[in-house]
């Protein structure tokens, strides 16, 4: 029984994932013999299931890796992209004919995408952004490295010496002269954003608080909101009670998802192929949020 080339999601927990759907569709459409799977493990996993990878018989050609794994899977990796590199989190890994395990970054990129497609232009605008995991990093890397540069971007969580640490840790590589780490929520002044991201995973659960005063939000702030299962978070509700514009992560997913299979495949994906991709994403999704 021959076995399929295995490509996955690596982190944990992962039972809201839908890259699944991404990828096992553009699997259908190109009539490639692959399947994209999930593999949950915990933190002291990762050095076993890379070192794995490497192995001449692995039948796995390629992963993502979400949270919280983003930064913990790069000692494991024989090398990094050039942006990758820069903002210190992975989120994709080529593995070579020769194994070698390459990680690349399309969150950043995939995120940039989707706020051009909103029409949203970051230069000169206020950026809040909530959280300094390895979606952060991106987020705050695409912004620090564009020519257009934003008046100011305010980060803020709740371990502030973590938010420190992320600054400082770009700093070494990019100009972070325009990143403020903030104290509290409300230093990163939401009343006067024209930007306002959660980049943590608060508001994937009902039981989960919203972090920010509804009285905050306004007219003119974008409300970005990565988490996309379920697909209106209470953060995005109250965004548009108070008539922001409200917007999801699922087409930074899509995004990135597609770069992602790019890379694997060192080919661009045609838009017919891209198209059954959203529109199977946008299907599960539809269905997840009325189950």
């Amino acid at each position: 029984m021959t076995v399929k080339s295995t490509y996955g999601l690596v982190g944990y927990p992962l039972g809201h994932s839908l890259s699944p759907v991404i990828h096992n569709t553009a699997f259908d459409v190109l009539g490639v013999d692959a399947v994209y799977e999930l593999f949950p493990m915990k933190q002291e996993e990762l050095g076993a299931f890379f070192k794995s990878l490497k192995e001449k018989d692995s039948h796995v050609f390629g992963v993502n890796v979400t949270i919280p794994h983003k930064e913990h899977v790069i000692p494991f990796l024989d090398g990094l992209d050039p942006f990758a590199m820069k903002v210190g989190a992975v989120n994709t890994v080529v593995i070579s004919p020769e194994r070698k395990l390459i990680g690349h970054n399309t969150d950043g990129p995939g995120f940039l995408a989707h706020l051009k497609e909103e029409g949203f232009d970051p230069k000169d605008k206020r950026i809040a952004i909530l959280g300094a995991g390895g979606a952060s990093r991106a987020i705050i890397s695409v912004f620090c490295l564009l020519p257009e540069k934003a008046h100011v971007i305010k980060i803020f969580d709740v371990d502030r010496d973590r938010a420190k640490a992320l600054v400082q840790d770009l700093s070494t590589r990019m100009d972070t002269g325009r990143v403020e780490v903030v104290g509290s929520i409300d230093d990163l002044n939401i009343e006067l954003a024209d930007l306002l991201v959660n980049a943590t995973p608060i508001g994937m659960k009902p039981t989960d608080p919203c972090l920010v005063n509804e009285e905050l939000l306004h007219p003119n702030i974008m409300v970005y909101d990565l988490v996309y299962n379920p697909s209106q978070t209470k953060l995005l509700i109250m965004a548009k009670a108070r008539r922001a514009k409200a917007v999801n992560g699922l087409k930074m997913l899509f995004y990135q998802g597609v770069l992602a299979f790019q890379h694997w495949a060192e080919m661009q994906l045609p838009e017919k192929v891209k198209e059954r991709m959203w529109a199977e994403l946008q299907k599960k999704s539809s269905e997840n949020n009325k189950a």
